[in-house]
């Protein structure tokens, strides 16, 4: 997955959380932050410091990795490898 917005890696944390059948409150004791950090994170507020990002990440198995290329060919590389719908769709089933 190609993550490019604060919506997409809050999508990210989100099915993380879920996939490993944590509540928000857990997830949240786990990384040391507050249930609503989490809620907004999960909802894409743009604000939230990236060390507890990277935090969050690391505690649910989710690593990231930067790639240089150019930002043409990202427009079109993201626009094949994101599926915003099953994102959407997947987020919305309920557990």
């Amino acid at each position: 997955m190609i993550i490019r917005t604060p919506s997409e890696i809050g999508a990210a944390i989100r099915g993380g959380r879920r996939r490993l059948g944590l509540d928000q409150r857990t997830l949240a004791e786990k990384v040391g932050v507050s249930r609503q950090w989490l809620i907004d994170v999960e909802k894409g507020k743009a604000r939230a410091e990236i060390g507890l990002i990277l935090r969050t990440l690391n505690a649910l198995g989710i690593g990231l990795r930067a790639e240089e290329h150019s930002p043409q060919r990202t427009a079109k590389r993201a626009a094949a490898a994101v599926d915003i719908d099953a994102i959407v769709a997947e987020a919305r089933k309920p557990r």
